[in-house]
């Protein structure tokens, strides 16, 4: 694969590879891509720790019906 980046990113990418954080061009787009993944799924994350802050909100303000085991046990034996 033959990717053109441009001037800016190139140059980041020597840089990169000057200070020897990577070996290699492969090497820091490789490490781009893992830490990119990585940041994705920290605020994929936090956007479900936030729904469930809501959510339990919710629940302890009362604006939710909530179920015990039992209440859930019967519900699913339907």
């Amino acid at each position: 694969m033959n990717i053109n980046l441009g001037a800016p990113y190139e140059a980041a990418i020597k840089s990169i590879i000057e200070k020897g954080y990577a070996g290699s061009q492969t090497e820091v787009i490789r490490q781009a891509i893992l830490a990119y993944e990585r940041m994705i799924e920290e605020e994929e994350l936090a956007l479900v720790h936030k729904a469930v802050e809501i959510e339990m909100e919710d629940i302890e303000a009362k604006k939710s019906k909530t179920y015990s085991f039992e209440d859930i046990k019967k519900i699913v034996k339907r």
